[in-house]
């Protein structure tokens, strides 16, 4: 239930399956589960704990992810407006299918995760309590980190899946536009969201 609840990632692997279809998406996908995989080592070696236990620590990652997510959600909407802005040496169809699109996607998926403190705060918080008593803490840990990912992929496999057939049959440039505008301000309001959370 927790990784089906729509969140920044959720909407990056959306907005990125609608606008660049199934590669773009895989690779928005690719960079949120691996941001995940990080969180997870973190939790099992007992790292995210600084982030409950250090205020600072916390707030450090949560202002920098809520930075984060207001440039790409500004970004989104520059990009609405101005669709061959992505970059001058591609047209817009181009863009969309170059393996430098997938990188921005990864990285706009990876940034977001790790820069998001919750994440962590949430594997150190629900991992420990599903681990047996007396069993190996990190290698149970690492487990259930990839019992996660699993179901990750099966949910944003099901997101990309819908996303690109959608966009594949509405293909009017001014559907792109408006979900560009849409994820835009959806992400402004993820980004005010975790700028006064105060969930440490």
């Amino acid at each position: 239930m927790i990784n089906v609840t729509p969140g920044p990632d959720t909407m990056l692997v959306l907005r990125a399956s609608v606008g660049g279809g199934r590669p773009r998406g895989l690779a928005s996908a690719a960079g949120v589960m691996t941001g995940c995989l990080v969180w997870g080592l973190a939790a099992a070696t007992g790292v995210t704990g600084l982030l409950a236990a250090s205020h600072a620590a916390y707030d450090a990652v949560r202002i920098a992810g809520a930075a984060y997510l207001a440039w790409l959600g500004f970004r989104a909407l520059w990009d609405a407006r101005h669709p061959a802005s992505a970059d001058p040496a591609l047209d817009e169809t181009a863009w969309k299918a170059s393996p430098k699109s997938r990188v921005a996607a990864f990285r706009a998926g990876l940034m977001t995760n790790l820069l998001n403190p919750k994440a962590g705060v949430f594997y150190m918080s629900l991992v420990p309590q599903f681990i047996p008593r007396g069993a190996p803490v990190f290698a149970t840990a690492l487990l259930l980190t990839f019992i996660d990912l699993g179901e990750l992929a099966l949910w944003y496999s099901g997101v990309i899946a819908a996303a690109a057939r959608l966009a594949d049959r509405i293909r009017r440039p001014s559907f792109r536009r408006r979900t560009e505008q849409a994820s835009g301000v959806v992400l402004l309001g993820f980004a005010v969201g975790l700028a006064f959370d105060r969930g440490a």
